[in-house]
């Protein structure tokens, strides 16, 4: 892939450290710089990907239960999405 020139602002601290593991490694600075943010990308398409199969796992264990309810024991629905209602506002604000 063709490389695009970049310019960014590092603190001393992070300056020195690159420069420490560039040395360590024996590659430049900016390889040290590129693949630090090839893993940053990867590690956010990980949590992307996990993200969505845990509301894919809540959003079928919703639907589940609702299925349950509505079929044995409808008389409990309804006061179950009132308290979820609360509870929403209690822990999460209101929406």
């Amino acid at each position: 892939m063709k490389s695009k020139p970049s310019t960014t602002r590092l603190s001393a601290d992070q300056v020195a450290q690159v420069d420490a593991v560039a040395r360590r490694l024996g590659c430049s600075t900016g390889e040290v710089i590129r693949r630090a943010v090839d893993q940053y990308l990867i590690g956010q398409k990980l949590i992307s990907d996990s993200e969505l199969r845990l509301r894919r796992v809540c959003e079928y264990g919703q639907l589940a239960l609702d299925a349950i309810l509505q079929e044995n024991h409808p008389e409990f629905r309804d006061p179950i999405l009132l308290e979820v209602d609360k509870r929403m506002e209690r822990f999460h604000g209101a929406r």
